[in-house]
């Protein structure tokens, strides 16, 4: 499928898009902390990969497949935020806990997370239970 970088391109894409329907090169880098010339050179990558549409120095729009893939991503970061909230991670490490995880995890294991975080949030005494033990160590 998609490499790491390109992963968090496209998730970064997705998200900045769902307002205005596209996106710039320039609010990529800016979101992404990287170089403009790196995220054009991601942005021509994941055209030619069919995921966007990329005009030169103008728009990045996503294309059915990016939109499709660029949600499946976005879900699976807020997912994983949810995971580590629920845990007791705290919130200061949560999105740089979620960056180093999110490549790691297999699509269906990331649905038998979900299953588990629907059940904690679903029974929060079990969440607790959970954040009780640690702290107790």
């Amino acid at each position: 499928m998609t490499t790491p970088g390109m992963e968090d391109h496209l998730e970064q894409i997705y998200l900045l898009s769902l307002a205005k329907g596209y996106t710039r090169v320039s609010d990529v880098a800016d979101a992404l902390s990287v170089h403009p010339s790196s995220a054009s050179k991601m942005a021509q990558k994941l055209g030619e990969s069919g995921y966007v549409e990329y005009e030169k120095y103008g728009r990045i729009s996503l294309t059915g497949k990016g939109t499709r893939i660029g949600q499946q991503l976005l879900d699976r970061h807020r997912l994983l935020e949810r995971f580590l909230r629920l845990i007791g991670v705290p919130e200061q490490r949560v999105e740089s806990e979620v960056e180093q995880l999110e490549h790691h995890f297999s699509w269906n294991t990331l649905e038998l997370l979900r299953d588990l975080v629907r059940f904690l949030e679903n029974n929060p005494a079990a969440a607790r239970g959970r954040n009780l033990k640690k702290r107790q160590m």
